[in-house]
């Protein structure tokens, strides 16, 4: 036997191998360790991410509080409501409630649902949007385009076990689900996908088909089928089997409306009660029409013997809430999303349109997260989908309505009409309604000359809306829209697959190479010798400008030059809350001074001088140039209409997209000319360089003298450029 010792040995060295391996990797393990550590500390991203993560928290409980009183705008500008307004909101309440009665009854008729269901759905939204609405005009309810779109649903799902109320319903809480995804999160930038052509083709298939899917109740035909095709085909065959008393009834309130129309247009602004019949036209239209129905066919017994058909409006008060059902959510999830895009867009578009014309802010985000929360409300109440409306939106700014409050009013007209006037309103003719609906989405049609103006000035853009639109007409509007985008992504994708490379000096052009150009100082950048007026601001696009990128393009520019400049006071601008009821746009502004650095405006210089820089721009579309002129004009109400704009670095074939769009561009200043012409708001120059755009002779009306603003510039504004530079490269 062996010795003990000798007996153990071999395992010790088993053991000592064992632990030497795991100090091995142990060590390894520590320098993984350290390596890591070492990587997170000089890791960019990293410590991107750990700034950014700090800041957020430390900025989370005043942000939290901020993003809900944003949400609920009507707390910040009912404490400075003056109580004068009072009577012009309760006239404009008063005038949008007797617009809505036969709109909302002829738009439930455009939407396959029972027309009692059209009140039901336009109580609610105006009450709402008084408390989180963030525009003084904008009415909301039913409209023809979510109608026809909630109708092209309904009779998908035709056959199915839900009923057409129920169906639209579901399609309305669809609606509002994606309204508030984007509105909370802030992803309203996603709308502006659609471009303005698109838009255009695909609003003007879905006014041709809301007024061809009228003409049976306008003309009392029967047996008109389905489809833009067999409508046109049928129509035109079955005129001998019309209904006369029904076309008597049809065209004379078409007739009536349009006189009521174009005298409003042409005498309203010097009588206000030609104005008032004109704006209440459809109601008087309704009034006047359901006489003639009761009057004629409330003694002929059973509704086969009446001289035409009439509505049947039954209904005994609003009906309970409900929640639509799982299975449909479903069944109309994907169909929806083209009602949502369509709307949506309409809703922000009018939104923003009737705040530039009335000198106030309005907020995408939060008219979103409205059409999401409002939609939601509708659809437990068997209502429809709702959105901004133009033509009751149009009204409600002639009445010079003052506020959202107004909203209570309409409310309040609309919950009688419920009540007490269901029972009369069964005897409206099928026939008055279709009149009210084909005059109110004719206006809704762009013009040939439009289409042409996409023609001449790009082919893609004239091609996307020719989808929208004939896809939209003959195949179906859900199609329509998404082929149209899908056209218009593909085409920016393919611009980016061939771009165009150029070699300098090229051999095909009679100017020098580009190459010197930024060390030549009439054509590269600003030298630091050459003072910058306080009154001048300098963009530099960065990249492309179409419609992916017009709208925030736009957006950047106008927020600078708020931040950075004052506003010139003639009464449409100046202090937002000694002018109008919204603080949307002081609050974003005064937001936007804090981040800059500047602690108030006494300092600041007005804005005199506005320079594009076009040097990295080699594509612009339509969009971009639709917005720019909007930007121009936005820019030229807050600093008055003396102030002037120049484009520089312009190739020629952006040049030519501009003009094509209708801008009319000149070369930069003659030799010798001192800046004396005022044509400056007429046509837009464009300069070789920026250096010959700040430094060229301005009009007389736009100079700044030396000793005033120039001098009261000072330290404040100076870093506030330094800290909006990154805004500044739009």
């Amino acid at each position: 036997m062996p010795p003990p010792v000798l007996t153990h040995f071999p395992r010790s060295i088993d053991i000592l191998l064992q632990l030497t391996q795991k100090l091995v990797h142990f060590s390894a393990i520590m320098e993984y360790i350290d390596s890591a550590k070492n990587a997170l500390r000089t890791d960019f991203t990293w410590n991107r991410v750990g700034h950014l993560a700090a800041r957020g928290a430390r900025a989370f409980p005043q942000a939290s509080v901020e993003y809900v009183l944003d949400k609920f705008p009507i707390i910040g500008w009912l404490p400075r409501y003056n109580y004068r307004w009072i009577i012009n909101d309760i006239i404009a309440g008063l005038t949008i409630g007797l617009m809505l009665i036969p709109q909302g009854l002829s738009y439930a008729k455009i939407a396959t649902i029972p027309v009692q269901y059209g009140l039901m759905s336009s109580w609610a939204p105006s009450a709402i949007y008084a408390f989180m609405g963030t525009t003084k005009d904008l009415s909301t309810g039913p409209t023809s385009l979510i109608s026809l779109l909630t109708a092209e649903i309904i009779e998908a799902l035709h056959g199915e076990e839900w009923s057409p109320v129920e169906i639209a319903s579901a399609v309305a809480m669809m609606m509002g689900i994606y309204g508030m995804a984007i509105g909370f999160l802030k992803l309203g930038f996603l709308l502006e996908f659609i471009s303005l052509p698109v838009l255009s083709g695909f609003i003007s298939a879905v006014a041709i088909t809301i007024i061809l899917n009228q003409m049976d109740s306008l003309l009392g035909e029967p047996n008109v089928g389905d489809g833009t095709a067999t409508q046109i085909r049928d129509i035109f065959q079955q005129l001998p089997q019309a209904n006369g008393y029904a076309c008597a009834i049809g065209f004379t309130g078409i007739l009536l409306l349009t006189v009521l129309d174009q005298a409003g247009k042409r005498w309203g602004e010097k009588n206000r009660i030609i104005w008032f019949l004109s704006i209440t036209r459809a109601f008087i239209a309704l009034v006047i029409f359901t006489g003639v129905g009761y009057a004629v066919n409330h003694s002929r017994g059973a509704s086969e013997n009446y001289l035409f058909d009439v509505a049947k409006v039954q209904a005994d008060g609003q009906e309970p809430p409900k929640v639509p059902s799982a299975a449909l959510l479903s069944k109309v999830a994907s169909r929806s999303i083209a009602v949502f895009v369509g709307s949506a867009v309409e809703h922000t578009a009018i939104a923003r349109a009737f705040a530039v014309r009335n000198s106030y802010v309005t907020d995408q985000s939060q008219e979103l997260t409205y059409f999401g929360v409002t939609n939601v409300f509708n659809s437990f109440f068997h209502a429809m989908g709702v959105g901004g409306a133009m033509s009751r939106t149009a009204v409600n700014s002639a009445c010079n309505v003052k506020s959202p409050l107004s909203g209570f009013v309409t409310t309040a007209v609309v919950l009688v009409s419920i009540f007490k006037l269901v029972g009369t309103l069964y005897w409206i003719p099928k026939a008055t309604l279709a009149a009210i609906i084909i005059t109110a989405v004719w206006p809704l049609m762009s013009s040939p000359r439009v289409f042409y103006g996409y023609w001449k000035t790009s082919l893609a853009d004239f091609i996307s809306s020719m989808i929208a639109f004939w896809v939209s007409l003959f195949v179906s509007t859900e199609l329509g829209i998404a082929s149209a985008v899908g056209f218009n992504i593909v085409y920016v994708l393919l611009r980016q697959v061939f771009a165009t490379v150029r070699s300098l000096p090229d051999p095909q052009s009679s100017t020098s190479s580009e190459l010197p150009l930024p060390l030549s100082v009439p054509h590269g950048d600003i030298p630091s010798h050459v003072n910058l007026p306080p009154d001048v601001h300098v963009f530099a696009f960065t990249d492309s400008l179409f419609f992916p990128n017009a709208y925030h393009a736009k957006h950047a520019i106008i927020d600078t030059v708020k931040t950075l400049h004052v506003p010139i006071f003639n009464g449409s601008c100046g202090l937002e809350q000694e002018r109008q009821w919204s603080v949307t746009g002081e609050k974003r502004i005064a937001k936007l001074r804090r981040q800059a650095g500047i602690t108030g405006d006494t300092h600041l210089p007005p804005i005199g001088l506005l320079v594009l820089d076009f040097g990295r721009t080699n594509h612009v579309d339509v969009t971009a140039c639709t917005h720019m002129k909007a930007m121009v004009k936005e820019v030229r109400m807050y600093g008055g209409a003396s102030v002037e704009v120049r484009f520089a670095n312009m190739s020629e074939y952006v040049r030519q997209r501009f003009e094509r769009a209708g801008w009319t561009l000149v070369d930069g200043w003659p030799a010798g000319s001192d800046g004396g012409s005022q044509d400056g708001n007429k046509v837009t120059r464009v300069f070789d360089s920026l250096v010959d755009a700040v430094v060229a002779p301005r009009q007389l009306s736009t100079r700044l003298g030396t000793s005033g603003s120039e001098k009261s510039s000072g330290k404040s504004v100076k870093e506030g450029r330094e800290k909006v530079s990154m805004r500044e490269q739009v």
